[in-house]
């Protein structure tokens, strides 16, 4: 089958495409499906430069997200047939992540556990379904499962131009809350406009913590005055002490992520002060899959797409992501 490999950690140009790689076969508990879309994710380019403390076993096929159809269910595979649609949960319980510990989604066919299959609807497309995952099942367990924005609140989103940042905009819009969204460009910022931002940010040339001061008021000790309710933060790094500054009294801070660094300069006299709560949300379930392609189906939401490329230029995409010049997700059918 054509697949893009990687045979050792570096660069994007260790990604080979060949024409010629070993076809999975059907095992106990386990399906073959054709792959019909997959996305990226920043955890991607993270698989293909290495990670200090994890092993990926050599070659891989990257890819965590992937929605395709099932080829050949193996021994002991119940309640599902060949041509079955599937949204394929990444994470295999026995053996760790797809693209990282298992062969992904950059193939023709991929082997998956029965556990990992999640029924699509009829009204959800195999690129829609595939955009979910990482980054959107990540933005729905933090605002929907936590119950974390309610209606009219003002919630900041960094990073919004991204898959999990987009999402983050369509699901706190869809509660009622006020969205500023920050990006650092300014087509970025007009296509948060045209999703439904209230206020867009370019954080190149505007301090976010202080816009926040300016246009909510600067937070009180003693009273629940001034800034936002809510700060969207998976950045870390150096946004991570403006973020405290900015928060009204009572305020939220989520966190789901550190893409800018995980270990910030930190000021605890904000988090007692002002009486913070920082919450954070780990990863995605069945559940939050399920709903995200039910919003769909309904035509509540509709996953953000920016590039849609075939197999062959696929670090072409994956490019774009670690650039950071994409908008929403970028999505590769085999």
């Amino acid at each position: 089958m054509k697949a893009v490999v990687l045979n050792q950690h570096g660069g994007l140009e260790q990604l080979k495409y060949v024409a010629d790689f070993p076809d999975p076969t059907a095992s106990e508990g386990h399906a073959v499906i054709r792959v019909k879309a997959t996305s990226f994710n920043y955890h991607d380019v993270f698989t293909v430069r290495g990670m200090p403390g994890i092993k990926v076993p050599m070659p891989m096929i990257i890819g965590l997200d992937m929605a395709g159809e099932i080829v050949e269910a193996g021994p002991g595979v119940t309640g599902w047939k060949k041509g079955d649609r599937v949204l394929v949960n990444p994470l295999n319980r026995q053996k760790g992540l797809m693209g990282e510990m298992m062969h992904g989604g950059l193939a023709e066919k991929c082997l998956v556990a029965a556990h990992q299959l999640i029924r699509m609807p009829e009204g959800v497309s195999f690129e829609q379904a595939a955009s979910l995952p990482v980054a959107y099942g990540t933005a729905h367990r933090m605002i929907i499962t936590h119950n974390t924005i309610q209606k009219g609140e003002k919630v900041l989103i960094l990073g919004a131009s991204g898959g999990v940042g987009t999402g983050c905009v369509l699901l706190a819009k869809m509660l009622g809350a006020e969205v500023i969204a920050c990006a650092s460009s300014a087509d970025k910022i007009q296509r948060l406009k045209d999703l439904g931002a209230d206020h867009v940010i370019n954080y190149k040339e505007v301090d976010f913590s202080k816009w926040a001061i300016e246009t909510y008021g600067k937070p009180q000790r003693r009273s629940y005055d001034g800034g936002v309710d809510v700060v969207i933060n998976f950045t870390g790094g150096d946004t991570w002490a403006p973020t405290l500054r900015c928060v009204k009294r009572g305020g939220k801070i989520l966190v789901c992520g550190a893409t800018a660094g995980h270990d910030p300069k930190e000021d605890l006299r904000y988090i007692w002060s002002f009486e913070l709560k920082v919450i954070g949300s780990n990863s995605f379930y069945d559940e939050n899959l399920k709903a995200l392609m039910d919003l769909i189906e309904q035509g509540r939401m509709k996953p953000v797409i920016d590039e849609v490329l075939p197999l062959e230029r696929a670090a072409e995409g994956l490019r774009l992501i670690e650039n950071r010049e994409v908008f929403g997700k970028v999505v590769v059918t085999p």
